[in-house]
């Protein structure tokens, strides 16, 4: 979600990044033997292969969370198997201009694609979106620790 489409002004948005963890949701998605990553475009871990997910909005569950990061990340719906957890992240680094840090209380869905043949489209918070097989070389450590839970 860009900065101008979030229901949070800008600067209220820099101050709640500044003092406040943000409750998120991560996409586990199982899809043709592997995990679906993207390759990061913007802090926290750019560059990094990531898995879909976003923050929670106010009034929204995190179930209803997982569908909208889905449709929103990947254009795609998806299942929920199961919840992995919920695990802490530590960024030295933030989208926000000034704000060095970020902190995310991320709970982790397993989850499996709707459709058998989904047609992923991604979205401009990821250069390149692709499907990550055993032994996942080359992927963030969160994302190890996600697949470590499964």
């Amino acid at each position: 979600m860009s900065e101008e489409e979030r229901p949070i002004r800008p600067n209220d948005w820099r101050t709640i990044v500044e003092h406040v963890p943000l409750v998120s949701v991560d996409l586990v998605v199982e899809h043709d033997g592997g995990v679906l990553l993207g390759k990061r475009e913007n802090e926290p871990a750019k560059g990094e292969w990531f898995v879909p997910g976003g923050t929670v909005l106010k009034n929204e569950s995190r179930r209803e969370a997982v569908d909208r990061v889905a449709a929103e990340e990947l254009g795609e719906p998806v299942v929920v198997e199961e919840s992995l957890g919920t695990f802490e992240h530590f960024y030295d680094a933030s989208e926000v201009d000034g704000v060095d840090s970020k902190h995310y209380v991320a709970t982790a869905y397993r989850c499996r694609f709707k459709r058998d043949e989904p047609t992923v489209v991604g979205d401009d918070q990821h250069s390149d979106i692709t499907v990550f097989r055993p032994p996942f070389e080359g992927v963030h450590p969160y994302v190890r620790r996600y697949l470590d839970a499964r």
